[in-house]
């Protein structure tokens, strides 16, 4: 078994389902240990006579007094004790059922108790239902009492009751007409105490094993969760840091300078051949050129010209003594310079 503080971490989680298949499991187990039960010769008796009868165990007197002296931190020592060793509701007086009942009267505000009683009732009740069947009614009637001391109110109190005094009436009309010896009566109570000491420490066990299981998966989808959350804060913190980088290179990096950033400082016309002015040519040339980072012409040469080869030689040599203001990086770019003779 975990520690107490597992169990209790654990059972917020696991809810509802958890019990449910809790209940299944252990009630398949104690399903199994009834059918290996023998089917015996002779039926219990009522007590005998002469022996005194012990008072009946009720809902005020299932928590002993010995537990009830126990202090809150004893009576929480204790209950983790007994779950961690599997006595869960029995022996009496020294049980996890008990000694939660006598700490939620001195602590009625944790709510680890009503938890932990929560998951042992389903438990008693099987256990009581065991004992019936076993025809152990001093049992049957502890539990019962138990049971009722936890939630009187159960929904299957009633029934239990009902179950245990009529099997009582039963056994005890069985035994009158039987006439069963007080020989036999002693055996079969020697055989029935050892059956049921067996039955419960088969069956605390048992439930032992499955709250482990649950426990363990809970711990483990705990650990998962956390996990899945540090993972998803990390990628998240990684996103924002790549985001930054990003920013921060934007920011040292400066805008890069395109045609339309070009400013012209001085731009000279070209000189008009005088072949062609004496002619009366007129035409145009489209240049493409480069102006470098300070603002002068590096490169320039004819992309197209109408006519061919007329106005080139002076359109390259008049675009290659303009001049730009200075720009962050080189830039090429087009233009079409018109040549008219009238102009």
């Amino acid at each position: 078994m975990t520690s107490y503080r597992i169990h209790d971490q654990a059972r917020s989680r696991r809810g509802v389902a958890g019990r449910t298949v809790l209940l299944v499991a252990l009630g398949l187990a104690l399903a199994a240990c009834g059918k290996d039960e023998p089917t015996p010769t002779t039926t219990a008796p009522a007590p005998a006579a002469e022996a005194p009868a012990e008072p009946a165990v009720t809902a005020e007197t299932a928590v002993s007094d010995k537990v009830n002296a126990l202090s809150a931190d004893e009576l929480r020592q204790a209950a983790r004790k007994a779950y961690a060793e599997n006595r869960l509701y029995a022996p009496a007086e020294d049980n996890a059922v008990e000694y939660y009942l006598a700490l939620r009267e001195k602590a009625p505000a944790d709510a680890a108790v009503s938890s932990a009683l929560t998951d042992l009732l389903p438990m008693t009740v099987i256990a009581i239902e065991q004992s019936v069947q076993r025809e152990d009614f001093s049992e049957a009637q502890r539990l019962s009492a138990l049971l009722e001391r936890a939630e009187p109110q159960h929904p299957a109190l009633a029934r239990l009751k009902t179950s245990i005094g009529s099997q009582q009436e039963a056994v005890a009309r069985r035994a009158e007409q039987e006439k069963i010896t007080a020989e036999e009566q002693a055996r079969r109570q020697e055989e029935l105490e050892r059956q049921r000491l067996a039955d419960q420490q088969r069956q605390q066990q048992e439930a032992a094993r499955q709250l482990a299981a649950e426990q363990e998966a809970a711990r483990e989808q705990a650990e998962k969760e956390e996990a899945d959350r540090i993972a998803a804060e990390q990628r998240e913190a990684e996103r924002r840091a790549a985001e930054r980088r990003a920013a921060e290179q934007r920011a040292a990096t400066p805008a890069r300078a395109t045609a339309a950033d070009l400013r012209p400082l001085s731009t000279p016309a070209p000189r008009f051949p005088p072949e062609a002015l004496r002619a009366g040519t007129s035409g145009e040339v489209q240049i493409e050129f480069t102006v470098g980072t300070d603002g002068s012409v590096t490169s320039a040469r004819v992309v197209r010209s109408s006519p061919p080869r007329v106005f080139d030689r002076e359109a390259v040599a008049a675009v290659r003594n303009w001049r730009f203001q200075p720009v962050a990086n080189p830039v090429t770019t087009r233009r079409t310079i018109g040549f008219n003779p009238g102009g």
